[in-house]
């Protein structure tokens, strides 16, 4: 007979924080977000620690490489999605690592033989105003002059004019040879005001540019999340069919961390791909799997070997599972039981399994709500499309901005790896729908807001880290009358904004 669960499963709208004890150090300058991307044993510290606890979801519409920047730039992750070639993605990745070291590998270049136009053109397509002008435009082509905005004046110029006449020359450029270390091209920049810097090899090839806006960037963003090498921390999605060719050229490209793209975790493909991937990297390849809904689910993932787990199947704004399949839990009730087997798990192995909440946030202090019932941190997909950074389109309707959004499971995706059970390699039926978000501007701006949000309430739980708002918390379940009355009610109000993120 079928085992029923009569108990409710319950969202995150559902609760509410009780506020505790607040000491004068309860204040959000003093809140650390830092929280464990990877497992780690008892006593140690994860390979991976994130500044703030979000990460973006595995999807196109969601995480590419311009996202990935902008996220590891406030502290977190991105995890560009694998719906897509291994050439492509792996190329991703190894642009988002090589977009910051310091030094940065020119994209925007152009023949001494093109024109005006030809300028205007790529600096309106790549959003780059400093341009290295090499041997045939190629990367790592002889560098033989550099074009800036200073360079020119559109409304003065004929645009047929060629590069080689109002280029810089090499001849009066200032350079760096390959081999100076980034504090040493900084000097240069600064004793000789500059913006940029070209960094070139000792036979006169284009190697990297270094810029002054990324020093500034640097001490703008105190929470950067680097690598040991000082580049930006990485993720990529993978799936449980071309593993074998997929992980090689991801960790090639330099990804730090995996994750494995699934609409359901608790299958013996999910073991299968984390067992190649222990049998050919051991434990120097990071990867995280899922997705589950309860104690089960978790500890067959851990006992594979994940190094952290994703919790929640069909809580997306974009997602149909449930109401396709009929399959599913509400997110709150499947975190509290996940991360209470974590801590179980924990406490028999002396490993601490980081658990990621995946879906199902509305409003920001869903965010606080889901860190106070155990998730080490967020993945969210709605609230990263709307941001200039996400890779999707933005679009005007009736004078008001729209990014697009779509689900993995939906025809416009068609990524059938993530639904694949075993049977023909096409998607039978949508699990997501494409839709349209309110465009938000810029990631930084929003991403800060929403944590201000989720510092301020911490501190009305007298809590400074997310393991003690974890350990402090007292949540309450509430009435839909309850939930009527804590937004605005029997006013008229004035300019009504959205609360939505």
């Amino acid at each position: 007979m079928a085992t029923f669960i009569n108990e409710p499963a319950h969202t995150f709208n559902e609760y509410l924080l009780i506020p505790g004890y607040s000491s004068s150090e309860c204040v959000p300058a003093n809140v650390t977000l830092r929280t464990p991307l990877v497992k780690y044993r008892k006593g140690e510290e994860s390979a991976i620690t994130m500044n703030i606890p979000l990460v973006s979801a595995i999807m196109q519409a969601v995480s590419g490489d311009k996202l990935a920047v902008a996220l590891a730039t406030q502290g977190g992750v991105s995890f560009i999605y694998g719906s897509q070639s291994v050439e492509n993605e792996a190329a991703m990745v190894k642009r988002a690592k090589s977009y910051k070291a310091g030094f940065v590998q020119s994209d925007s270049n152009i023949r001494p033989d093109a024109t005006l136009a030809d300028v205007i053109e790529l600096t309106e397509r790549t959003g780059h105003s400093t341009l290295a002008v090499t041997e045939g435009g190629k990367p790592d082509g002889k560098l033989l002059g550099v074009v800036t905005s200073r360079d020119y004046r559109v409304s003065r110029m004929d645009k047929n004019e060629k590069v080689e006449s109002f280029m810089t020359p090499f001849d009066k450029l200032i350079y760096a040879y390959e081999g100076a270390t980034l504090s040493e091209c900084n000097d240069i920049i600064w004793d000789h005001k500059l913006n940029s810097l070209p960094v070139i090899s000792k036979d006169g090839k284009m190697r990297y540019f270094v810029f002054r806006k990324d020093y500034d960037s640097h001490k703008a963003n105190p929470n950067e999340l680097l690598d040991e090498h000082k580049r930006y921390v990485v993720g990529a999605g993978i799936n449980t069919r071309d593993y074998a060719e997929r992980v090689p050229a991801l960790i090639e490209a330099g990804a730090d961390v995996l994750c494995i793209d699934s609409s359901e975790g608790f299958s013996e493909w999910q073991k299968l791909t984390i067992d190649w991937i222990r049998e050919n990297y051991g434990d120097s390849v990071k990867v995280g799997a899922g997705n589950v809904v309860d104690a089960e689910g978790f500890r067959y993932l851990a006992d594979c070997g994940a190094d952290f787990i994703k919790v929640g199947i069909g809580g997306g704004s974009i997602c149909i599972t449930r109401e396709t399949k009929g399959i599913g839990r509400g997110q709150a009730t499947a975190l509290i039981e996940v991360c209470a087997e974590r801590d179980k798990y924990f406490e028999e192995t002396g490993v601490y399994i980081p658990v990621c909440s995946d879906g199902g946030i509305v409003y920001d202090h869903h965010i606080t709500l889901a860190l106070a019932m155990g998730a080490d941190f967020i993945m969210l997909g709605r609230y990263f499309a709307r941001f200039d950074e996400s890779p999707s389109n933005k679009v005007s309707i009736n004078g008001t901005y729209y990014k697009e959004y779509w689900g993995e499971g939906s025809q416009r995706a068609r990524n059938w790896q993530r639904y694949d059970l075993g049977g023909d390699k096409k998607l039978s039926f949508e699990e997501g729908v494409d839709s349209l978000v309110p465009y938000a501007g810029s990631l930084k701006d929003n991403v800060a807001l929403s944590l201000s949000k989720v510092k301020s309430t911490m501190c009305n739980c007298g809590a400074l880290t997310i393991r003690e708002l974890q350990e402090k918390a007292k949540l309450t379940l509430v009435s839909a009358t309850s939930i009527v009355e804590g937004g605005a009610h029997d006013v008229i109000q004035k300019d009504k904004s959205s609360a939505m993120k």
